[in-house]
């Protein structure tokens, strides 16, 4: 019987594919130590008293359509234990809107706060969540405005815990105050993964980086309150109206000027729909490129974060050497524990909970999507597709 023996030069390849991937693995963990030092900083830091001083505050919120839980989501804001004044302006760019009837109906359930229903019809940009902020903003009474989405579900002491720390002291004033947020699954696998994703990935990344840049200088689209001074330093809204990543860049325009980035004590929820895998992978692609296009080393750098697909293919490189095994392990037991922090114990995720058998899962597939997002600058965002070009939206042939 002949039997073909594989030749140096392939078992030197075998081995130096092998390393790579071990070394991959290992620069995981050094990543997730840089989670555990930016979820303790940030623990330690959301212990201190927040100072007494509650300015009043509009929220803005841009609406298009209807949203799972969106009605939820509005009545929640209207549940606020705040000390200060603060009213709600909608923005629709049509009254045909459907969500129009939801904001007049919640104005019959809540007449005792302040609510107003704004038509946007100009659109000034290639995003239409911004065209209509602009249009909005000189509708709202108070010098901080905060923006949030249509689906997010917030708890009664949200404003608390958000509008005081405009007033933290520092250096530098506060322009803005974002917040970390949590996803409530839908219903379906592909909606669990995102849920997961955002809980144990997406914002263990954002305590990271606010840990190894000292401070965040970019916002999350869960809350995004500013002043005027610091809205009217970055030129305003209309500046942004065809960037697709607006929350990162109105962060990060105003702490370019000048402005701190502060994050708020609390802790939002957003809705994630019961996805098809291909209105999954649209979304995640989405996300992806927008992150690429926003900060272009940062999301290179992600590769060091797929710590498991990594240990996995050492394993399977190695034949399953005992070193390589062990390395899975250790990586298995790290991701649980970065889960179960800042998942579990900081966002107070019971899905993450839940769900914690997926993570492999979930890392094989955010891995393969990394690579997937590199194929094309295309992404489709409310039923268009668009050309990202250095973060700027340039519409493409219609879907």
């Amino acid at each position: 019987m002949l039997v073909v023996l594989p030749s140096i030069a392939a078992m030197r390849a075998a081995h130096w594919i092998a390393v790579c991937f071990s070394l991959a693995a290992l620069a995981s963990l050094v990543y997730f130590l840089l989670v555990f030092l930016g979820a303790r900083a940030w623990v330690r830091l959301r212990r201190r008293p927040l100072p007494a001083v509650f300015p009043p505050v509009s929220l803005l919120k841009p609406l298009k359509g209807v949203d799972p839980g969106m009605y939820a989501a509005f009545a929640s804001h209207c549940r606020q234990n705040y000390p200060g004044e603060y009213e709600i302006v909608f923005g629709v760019a049509s009254p045909e809107d459907a969500a129009a009837a939801a904001v007049e109906q919640l104005q019959r359930e809540f007449p005792d706060v302040a609510i107003q229903l704004v038509v946007c019809p100009q659109q000034l940009g290639s995003n239409g969540k911004v065209s209509t902020l602009a249009q909005m903003a000189p509708h709202a009474r108070y010098d901080h405005l905060l923006i949030n989405d249509s689906d997010v579900h917030v708890t009664p002491e949200y404003l608390r815990h958000t509008m005081p720390a405009f007033a933290t002291p520092g250096a530098m004033p506060v322009g803005m105050v974002t917040a970390l947020y949590r996803g409530r699954a839908h219903g379906g696998l592909w909606s669990r993964l995102e849920s997961l994703g955002i809980s144990t990935d997406f914002m263990p990344g954002v305590l990271a980086a606010r840990w190894l840049e000292k401070g965040l200088h970019f916002g999350l689209g869960s809350t995004l309150a500013v002043t005027r001074p610091a809205l009217d330093a970055i030129g305003g809204f209309l500046p942004l109206a065809d960037h697709l990543a607006d929350d990162y860049e109105l962060g990060a325009r105003i702490a370019q000027a000048g402005y701190r980035v502060e994050l708020s004590r609390a802790v939002v929820e957003t809705s994630v729909p019961a996805y098809t895998f291909r209105q999954f992978a649209t979304h995640q692609l989405r996300w992806s490129r927008t992150v690429r296009a926003s900060r272009p080393w940062g999301y290179l750098g992600l590769l060091i974060t797929f710590g498991l697909p990594w240990a996995l293919a050492s394993v399977v490189a190695t034949a399953g050497s005992l070193d390589a095994l062990a390395l899975l392990v250790l990586l298995l037991c790290v991701r649980i524990l970065v889960a179960l922090m800042i998942g579990v114990g900081i966002l107070g995720d019971a899905g993450a909970l839940r769900d914690l058998w997926l993570l492999p899962l979930r890392d094989g597939v955010a891995l393969l999507l990394w690579c997937w997002s590199y194929a094309s600058d295309t992404i489709v965002w409310r039923g268009q597709r668009f050309r990202l070009r250095k973060g700027r939206l340039i519409p493409d042939a219609p879907l």
